[in-house]
């Protein structure tokens, strides 16, 4: 494993850990969003979310890419983790 990867995974166990949120919301916790979403600008930028080519139509959408990429980390990240970015995205990219 990386120097990357390992500091990456120690992150999101420090969050998971860390009790960030409060209060469970199905609309996501777009704070701890934003932190647990720096391991993906590890592969890419933000320009991907303003792309036209690229820019994503909807929230479920967005809830499926989210969860096609968070599957991507080993170990995955959790429902709470995807649903957090997307809350985050949402609220900074998208606004759905």
């Amino acid at each position: 494993m990386s120097l990357q990867w390992g500091l990456a995974l120690l992150v999101l166990a420090a969050l998971a850990t860390a009790g960030c949120s409060a209060t469970s919301s199905s609309s996501g916790d777009a704070l701890r969003g934003e932190q647990v979403h720096a391991v993906c600008l590890d592969c890419h930028g933000t320009g991907v979310y303003t792309s036209a080519e690229r820019k994503i139509k909807s929230l479920p959408a967005l809830q499926k890419e989210v969860t096609r990429w968070g599957d991507y980390y080993d170990p995955a990240l959790s429902a709470k983790d995807n649903e957090d970015v997307v809350a985050y995205l949402n609220t900074h990219y998208y606004k759905f």
